[in-house]
């Protein structure tokens, strides 16, 4: 009998949201994080960040032309609540006004999407038994780019939210 090993929650929730066609990126270091910001983000892209983690400083530390409104932006930069890997699914959870972080991740044309290891969930189900009683007021779900057809089943990528979604993993 051979041992089949199963793949770690990070490798898994990285294959899969290739699968459904988002950029993956894993760092070691959250050091690098800048870095590979710098190297996704062209200079004259206007870029929306909330700013409210140190992850989100330390990523945008390097950019200049930074918008103060999501939808002045073709980038927005976050660090997402959670990341679910039986999906490659990312998630958005906002309380409280949060309904514009939600506005955030879907209006502009590109999502950099920041990932902490510990944020990422084997299943849906792992994810719901950590979410607080009374649970947050909007959770948006974001697998991979924007997909759509129409009555011709002819594919339109971005239409409806994000054109591409690039994912770090930190």
């Amino acid at each position: 009998m051979r041992n089949i090993r199963k793949p770690d929650k990070v490798s898994l929730f990285l294959e899969n949201a290739e699968k459904a066609a988002s950029g993956t990126h894993l760092l070691r270091e959250k050091e690098k994080l800048a870095g590979r910001i710098m190297e996704l983000v062209k200079k004259d892209e206007q870029v929306y960040c909330p700013r409210a983690t140190k992850l989100e400083k330390s990523a945008v530390a390097g950019l200049t032309a930074l918008a103060d409104d999501c939808s002045l932006a073709t980038v927005t930069i976050e660090e997402v609540s959670a990341a679910i890997a039986e999906t490659g699914s990312i998630i958005i959870m906002c309380d409280d006004g949060g309904a514009k972080t939600a506005q955030a991740s879907l209006l502009p044309l590109r999502h950099v999407a920041i990932v902490p290891r510990e944020k990422i969930f084997a299943s849906l189900e792992d994810f719901f038994a950590k979410v607080s009683a009374p649970p947050p007021a909007s959770i948006t779900f974001i697998t991979g780019p924007s997909r759509t057809t129409d009555i011709e089943l002819e594919l339109a990528i971005g239409v409806h939210g994000p054109g591409r979604v690039d994912i770090i993993v930190v």
